[in-house]
């Protein structure tokens, strides 16, 4: 690029627009505040449909030219580079900084990458962008704009240029012909006798011979990745001890047909045995079910979003629990979406990705294999899987053991209970908060008793299940039981403070009340026995009434 004669073309524009920038930065111009002006050309360089913006220090408002002394060293001036991508939205910075003298002076110009499609760019957390020269945060109008682009954009069908087959694994080829056929038995001997550009081609993994993002991540060598960039072809595995402390890990990338199941092998599936309650139980089984890894994974990589230059983890904690999360939104919003439709989801964020894996059998798209995984740990009486969404990623953890054997067991065989159901129940049995409606759907079904948040499973699920003794744990002691606690002791110690009384009633409280409810249990105990005249209080001390 002719530098001299870019800054020529701006000089002779109208004005400065949100997409040019004019600072006089004699001297120096702050980090921070050049951070907001790259967030904020970025986005609007995107919401007008151009490739880049541009900042220019050193020349004033009224395209007078100044000259600028900003960092004149030219290695702490490309240090901008790192210092910017360090507060980016996916580290995106500076295509390129250049300097140049103009009728003597030295100008300095930036030149900013537009926001890639769907993805604003924040600056330190915030989104910024212009209103006419003015830096504004950026409105909620702009920001939905930016963010809904990508809906009908497929990143795993773009080309990847100047790629051939030979960037590809033969034995990722060979793999992919395999599962190809397993898939596809009755086509068995012309698959047999297809070259390996046919192959492609038929299993919708390349087009026309071209390669595809969806190729290089599938079946590309390990060396091919870069040709992804800015996406990033990587499986972290990660194991954890109870205390959340790494103790190893390895990273894979692709070809990624043949790495999922290097993940799988690191994962340690070790055999969980049950305290045998009856015939109904096997002495012991695996802590994962091996479907439930595979799809768990699988989904990770069809359903990343690979523009947001993140990887996908498989963390492994050693008490036997495993979280896979990937970039992203949830497509479908809810998992309840997901449960309750036996459907396809009408739209997916890699849609040619998608497809070839279900050519290759590693997926199923008829929108039943979240709801296998549900029925797979409701049928080993293990916890159901956990979907914590957001707007930039999707996690899911999966229990390797029993929450509660006798509860989980005779709940699961209740037939009168719904999936549904029994997946609001296993909330309410981990203490997780349920919605209000969804809360009021269980009482009207018996299925639930207390208040939000306290709510606890009913004395009828209790009977039917034997969890008698649960059920008063987490209904908890009543307040008469509490107080006469409350009296007994100030009968035979005289005096005692709120702390004394905590000291005995907490542990015996629900298992459902946080520490500071016990706590205010116990001060709404005090209260009662105040006003019922039957203790009083002496500064922090408490005795029974003398009345």
């Amino acid at each position: 690029m002719d530098i001299n004669k870019k800054l020529q073309q701006f000089l002779v524009a109208n004005n400065e627009s949100e997409i040019l920038e004019y600072k006089e930065a004699k001297e120096q111009f702050d980090s921070n505040k050049l951070g907001k002006y790259f967030s904020a050309l970025s986005n609007e360089a995107n919401l007008m449909g151009k490739s880049d913006a541009w900042l220019i220090l050193g020349v004033k408002d009224d395209k007078s030219v100044v000259g600028t002394n900003f960092r004149t060293d030219a290695k702490h001036l490309h240090n901008l580079k790192a210092e910017i991508a360090n507060h980016t939205t996916n580290r995106i910075t500076f295509k390129e900084i250049y300097e140049t003298e103009y009728e003597g002076r030295r100008v300095v110009l930036f030149q900013i990458p537009s926001a890639p499609l769907g993805l604003p760019i924040a600056w330190k957390g915030h989104y910024y962008g212009r209103d006419s020269s003015e830096l504004q945060p950026l409105n909620l109008e702009e920001l939905e704009r930016i963010r809904t682009q990508n809906t009908n954009f497929d990143w795993s069908i773009q080309i990847c240029e100047d790629s051939t087959i030979d960037d590809l694994s033969s034995e990722a080829i060979d793999k992919a012909r395999e599962l190809y056929t397993i898939k596809n038995p009755k086509l068995a001997d012309e698959i047999k006798a297809w070259d390996d550009t046919t192959f492609l081609n038929k299993a919708k993994i390349t087009i026309k011979g071209k390669i595809t993002n969806t190729a290089i991540l599938l079946l590309g060598k390990s060396e091919s990745e870069y040709l992804l960039s800015p996406a990033v072809a990587q499986i972290s595995w990660i194991l954890k001890d109870k205390d959340n402390i790494a103790k190893d890990y390895e990273h894979f990338t692709c070809p990624f047909i043949l790495n999922v199941e290097k993940v799988y092998e690191k994962i340690r599936n070790l055999k969980y045995r049950y305290m045998r309650a009856s015939s109904l139980f096997p002495d012991e089984v695996d802590s994962y079910d091996p479907y439930i890894i595979r799809e768990a994974l699988n989904n990770c990589i069809a359903h990343q979003d690979y523009t947001m230059g993140g990887k996908i983890n498989v963390v492994e904690f050693e008490d036997r629990k495993l979280v896979f999360s990937n970039k992203g939104s949830f497509i479908p919003e809810n998992i309840n979406n997901v449960i309750s439709l036996d459907a396809p989801e009408p739209k997916y964020r890699n849609k040619f990705l998608a497809q070839a894996m279900v050519s290759l059998n590693l997926i199923d798209t008829i929108g039943s294999g979240i709801k296998k995984m549900f029925i797979i740990q409701k049928n080993k009486f293990f916890p159901l899987p956990e979907y914590e969404l957001s707007n930039e990623s999707v996690k899911v953890t999966i229990e390797g053991k029993v929450l509660d054997v006798k509860y989980a067991s005779k709940l699961a065989s209740m037939p009168s209970l719904t999936l549904e159901e029994i997946i609001l129940l296993d909330k309410v049995q981990k203490g997780k908060q349920i919605t209000s409606e969804e809360a009021s759907f269980l009482k009207r079904k018996k299925l639930i008793e207390g208040k939000r948040p306290n709510l606890h499973i009913s004395s009828d699920i209790a009977q039917i299940t034997n969890q008698r003794d649960n059920y008063i744990k987490l209904r908890g002691i009543d307040d008469t039981y509490c107080q006469n606690i409350i009296l007994e002791y100030l009968g035979k110690f005289k005096s005692g403070t709120r702390a004394d009384f905590e000291k005995i009633l907490l542990d015996k409280l629900p298992d459902v009340l946080d520490e500071n409810q016990k706590k205010n249990k116990v001060k709404n105990n005090l209260q009662a026995l105040r006003k019922s005249g039957k203790i009083e209080p002496d500064r922090r001390m408490w005795h029974l009434s003398k009345r």
